[in-house]
């Protein structure tokens, strides 16, 4: 056969196989092409985006999200940043139709040598495709359907409209989904403020985020770093010498990226149950909701140390139970060495709670371990804890909590101990400590609007998620007080009305009786209203509901802010009705605010991921009316006493600070009203109290009822955390005097029988009166009393 011939038949077989391929290439096309989604979607990206929330000065306190993606606009992205990715994952993306034929051949070759599929060859825009409109399967006919929508995209968007998705879209570690969620997750910055290399470090991270995270693997991340800044410089984006400097530049790598405000939890977790109930959670994780609370975020963080403080103080006060177990002598080091692996070569924060191993003492300090450092814990420090005494390893450790005053720890035992100091040579300063058995709870609103500027409801909400502030009812004893008190103005009581306290006998059904007492088992005869309330005297405050009767006093509570179910009996006086923190601090709001009620709010608005406001406590955030999905938060605040009598029970809770129960808060040298809380047997420990601008209320007791133990009333155990959290907070706040009413009448009076006086009168105090309520008769015009009548001052008559 000539070789015309046989040119003729192949020139003929190459047409039939080019005709073949063809028609199969394009029957392939219009089998897959038909079940493609459309590329049409795309113009409209709305990725699953995190929600924040916010404090009330902006800052980022929690997040929540299932994918940790913050989407930006492509002109917001760094040139060079473009350019790294760029370089490193498809160095003709500007040039070619969203196919690169030949690096779709050289990883084909490379797919047969290695018999499967080991390397892609796909484009930027076939990673969109991969990412957004496919399933992630390893298949040839995947990267057919890819290469089909990567063409489709390149006729329907720009280049930079396809950068834009990628670069939001794309993985890069860590929970990091685009290029701003890893700047902030690796660098702490925005991602217009990354350097070239650290943009050339997120540039190599596609490929492998887990093998190249600079978190646990920084050397091959570098690796990949100088790959990436070669390939730069290869396709002219940046010099040589630019290459070497960025990569010799020193980077930061930040931890990880925790946007949960440490002391926020509690206040943080009611925003997000709140966001869970009325939006849902596909809203809340991926909807990308913007939530500004009204937290002050200076004062919830001096709340969280307030009482956390306060619940360390009140334990030690109970005494060291014993360490938390004791290692024989042959697990001490299997220990030790657990803890150098957790806690690695640099010794912790200080302020880091640390277990650690006692292994000795001298006359000052005890000797111990934690991990490859020694420690010293100081004798002197710990004298909390009684008289400590280290034993041999098979004595049985005792705490001074048992009594006796004594500790006694074996060698071996594991102490909870908090870190104070590092030493020069690098040994580590302990101080003891135990994990407080009470709780505690405080919640601080602005009389003035309702908001909640700072809410903690237990010690440690990763121990517990119980929040104390809002969902514990318990008996507030005394500090109910006030709530009947100011009833009682209304019902014709003043400052100066005098009530016998004396001993009171009821009968009850089937002939038990119930005979209320005072605090000190004492009666004081005849009491003023205000220092019957300053004293907190339990007769006087009985005497007073019986006379306004218990439904009056109720409806009134109910009036001021009490939702939670009200005895209708005397033992109300008491504080037998359990209730929140949370309604107990709006109740005191009413008279701080002048007598307007005001329902806490800790939502300022609520806006969707287009920034159109969904919720608002302001109704100037909807100047055309509320709208569809739109909704008007809170409702108008309501006046329910009038300002007479509330600035009179604002004076008559400043002498409970002055003179009474709670004197210890006088430490603000400022104008301060409150009152104390307990209940029998010591179970619960209360103070609320305000000055205009903050009402703060501080609770201190067992989840399972329990004394707190001797002396632990309210002055002792609540009323320092709320010293503590109020000397921060007010630092923000200037000193303001509760404002007076025009028309409050001012007359002096003798506090004995709370008769008129002269102003040079020896016992006279002038006392403040609802205007027409003053009394019109003078003491030194009244007979003196006979022994008789001491029995008669509770008559109507002598009052």
């Amino acid at each position: 056969m000539s070789a015309t011939r046989i040119l003729k038949y192949l020139a003929i077989f190459a047409l039939l196989a080019l005709l073949g391929g063809a028609t199969l290439l394009g029957g392939a096309y219009y089998y897959v092409a038909g079940d493609l989604p459309r590329v049409d979607s795309l113009a409209d990206y709305r990725p699953p985006i995190i929600t924040r929330v916010l404090a009330e000065d902006g800052t980022v306190i929690a997040e929540y999200s299932r994918e940790r993606r913050i989407v930006v606009p492509v002109e917001r992205l760094p040139r060079q940043l473009v350019n790294a990715f760029v370089a490193a994952e498809d160095s003709q993306f500007f040039h070619h139709p969203g196919i690169d034929f030949w690096s779709i051949l050289r990883a084909a070759i490379r797919n047969l040598q290695a018999g499967g599929i080991v390397q892609g060859g796909s484009t930027i825009t076939q990673q969109v495709a991969k990412s957004m409109l496919l399933t992630p399967e390893r298949k040839f006919s995947r990267k057919f359907k890819e290469a089909i929508l990567a063409y489709r995209m390149e006729q329907k968007l720009s280049k930079e409209g396809i950068l834009y998705l990628y670069l939001n879209q794309i993985y890069l570690g860590h929970a990091a989904y685009g290029v701003q969620a890893a700047a902030e997750n690796y660098f702490n910055k925005d991602v217009q403020d990354l350097s070239l290399a650290e943009c050339a470090m997120l540039a190599g991270l596609p490929q492998a985020p887990s093998r190249y995270s600079p978190y646990s693997n920084f050397e091959r991340a570098k690796e990949r770093q100088r790959y990436v800044l070669n390939r730069m410089a290869e396709e002219g984006y940046i010099s040589a010498e630019e290459a070497r400097a960025a990569f010799a530049e020193e980077l930061t790598i930040h931890p990880r990226l925790n946007r949960h405000i440490a002391g926020a939890a509690y206040f943080t977790e009611q925003v997000r149950r709140y966001l869970e109930q009325n939006y849902g959670e596909e809203l809340l994780y991926s909807g990308g909701l913007e939530v500004h609370t009204s937290m002050n975020l200076a004062m919830q963080q001096a709340a969280q140390a307030a009482v956390r403080d306060n619940l360390r103080e009140h334990d030690r006060r109970r005494g060291y139970r014993g360490p938390l177990r004791v290692l024989a002598p042959g697990e001490v080091e299997g220990f030790l060495a657990q803890q150098r692996d957790a806690l690695g070569t640099q010794p912790p924060a200080p302020d880091t709670v640390l277990e650690a191993v006692v292994t000795g003492s001298d006359e000052r300090n005890l000797r111990l371990k934690v991990g490859a450092w020694q420690a010293s814990l100081s004798r002197n420090e710990a004298r909390w804890a009684g008289t400590i005494e280290v034993v041999a390893a098979d004595r049985k450790p005792v705490g001074n909590a048992e009594g006796g005053g004594r500790t006694r720890l074996p060698l071996g035992a594991v102490v909870q101990t908090r870190l104070s100091k590092v030493n020069a040579d690098g040994s580590l300063v302990l101080s003891l400590e135990q994990e407080p058995l009470a709780q505690g709870a405080l919640v601080a609103v602005d009389p003035r609007n309702g908001l909640v500027r700072a809410m903690v409801g237990g010690y440690d909400f990763s121990t517990s998620q119980f929040n104390r502030a809002t969902q514990a009812r318990r008996l507030p004893g005394s500090a109910i007080k006030p709530l009947i008190y100011a009833a009682a103005l209304d019902r014709g009581f003043t400052p100066a009305s005098i009530i016998l306290d004396s001993p009171l006998i009821y009968r009850q059904s089937g002939g038990t009786e119930w005979r209320p007492k005072n605090y000190d088992d004492k009666f004081n005869g005849p009491t003023s209203f205000r220092d019957a309330l300053a004293q907190s005297r339990n007769i006087p405050t009985i005497k007073i509901l019986e006379d306004i009767g218990v439904g009056y006093a109720a409806n009134y509570a109910r009036k001021l802010g009490i939702e939670s179910p009200l005895p209708r009996d005397l033992t109300l006086a008491l504080g037998s009705a359990a209730m929140t923190p949370m309604e107990l601090t709006t109740a005191y709001g009413v008279f701080a605010s002048g007598g307007v009620r005001n329902t806490p709010s800790y939502i300022l608005r609520i806006k969707d991921r287009d920034g159109r406001i969904l919720e608002s406590i302001d109704p100037a955030d909807f100047p055309e009316g509320v709208g569809p999905g739109q909704r008007l938060l809170r409702p108008a605040p309501e006046r329910v006493i009038s300002p007479t009598t509330a600035y009179l029970m604002n004076n008559l809770m400043e002498s409970v600070v002055q003179d009474g129960t709670g004197q210890r808060a006088k430490v603000l040298n400022r104008p301060v009203a409150g009152k104390t809380g307990t209940t029998n047997e010591l179970k619960d420990a209360w103070f609320i109290g305000y000055v205009p601008q903050l009402v703060a209320a501080s609770w201190v007791g067992h989840d399972q009822e329990r004394s707190l133990g001797r002396q632990e009333t309210g002055a002792r155990a609540a009323l320092p955390a709320w010293i503590s959290f109020m000397q921060e907070a007010v630092k923000e706040l200037p000193l303001e005097h509760f404002a007076v009413p025009d028309n409050l009448e001012f007359r002096p009076i003798d506090p004995r029988n709370g008769l008129l006086t002269t102003e040079d009168a020896d016992h006279m105090i002038i006392e403040a009166f609802a205007p027409g309520s003053a009394p019109t008769r003078y003491a030194m015009d009244q007979p003196q009393l006979r022994a008789q009548d001491f029995f008669r001052l509770d008559l109507e008559e002598l009052r």
